[in-house]
């Protein structure tokens, strides 16, 4: 089980793509071959031993789509943003096919997510309470590059009823929103539009009145705690006003 900050800096370390930051809206996943095309990249956690969560691009159903598999692994594919005043909304289509039937987002042992879509957020530090703030110092102490201080996840989660809102156990600079869970089917694709701005005031509106820069989008799944495995598919992730 990793420790609080562990996790802190693994979303912390989304924003690492030094060589492909992006000021451009959202590119698309298709590159050349199975690979996602840059500047998404795949970021794990500060000296990841354990195995990395597999990102590939695939045809299914229609969908130019990215393939997300789990297996005991841990991994995120984030493309870094530099948006002063981001577009409102997100947009995406989203499947799970094989979930996580052990999982538990409100607990530490338990908290792993078949699939997760993230907005990273540069909130200013002073508005960061006191012990998140020091680990937040911590982190950007050990890069030149951006770290979030707020990051806003949708998960897709089978036994957290949809409409849950809750911190990480882990860490409070990470809010989840659940989505879609146990009622909705599998291997069908649902199709998501978030207003990010009213999302993000609402999670962390105690801390930050206004809307923050937006660093990043991460699309990501997990399965190192409960040692298990997930399949999920995601495509056409957007910005849109």
């Amino acid at each position: 089980m990793l420790p609080s900050k562990l996790r802190l800096f693994a979303f912390a370390s989304l924003a690492l793509a030094a060589s492909y930051a992006c000021a451009d809206p959202l590119q698309a996943f298709a590159g050349t071959g199975s690979a996602p095309a840059a500047p998404w990249k795949v970021v794990g956690l500060p000296k990841q031993t354990k195995p990395f969560t597999r990102f590939s691009v695939v045809e299914l159903e229609g969908h130019r789509a990215l393939r997300v598999e789990a297996t005991m692994s841990y991994g995120n594919l984030v493309h870094p943003l530099e948006l002063a005043q981001p577009p409102h909304h997100l947009v995406w289509d989203w499947r799970v096919d094989e979930p996580l039937l052990n999982a538990d987002i409100r607990t530490r042992d338990g908290e792993d997510i078949a699939m997760k879509v993230c907005t990273l957020w540069d909130m200013p530090i002073d508005r960061v309470p006191f012990f998140d703030r020091q680990v937040l110092r911590m982190a950007r102490s050990r890069t030149n590059e951006a770290v979030p201080a707020a990051t806003v996840c949708y998960v897709w989660d089978m036994h957290v009823p949809v409409g849950t809102e809750l911190a990480s156990p882990f860490t409070s600079r990470i809010r989840y929103i659940v989505l879609r869970g146990g009622g909705d089917a599998l291997h069908h694709w649902e199709h998501e539009r978030r207003d990010i701005a009213a999302d993000f005031i609402k999670l962390f509106g105690a801390e930050a009145q206004e809307l923050p820069p937006l660093i990043g989008i991460a699309v990501g799944a997990d399965a190192d705690n409960t040692h298990s495995h997930s399949l999920a598919h995601a495509a056409d992730v957007q910005l849109e006003p």
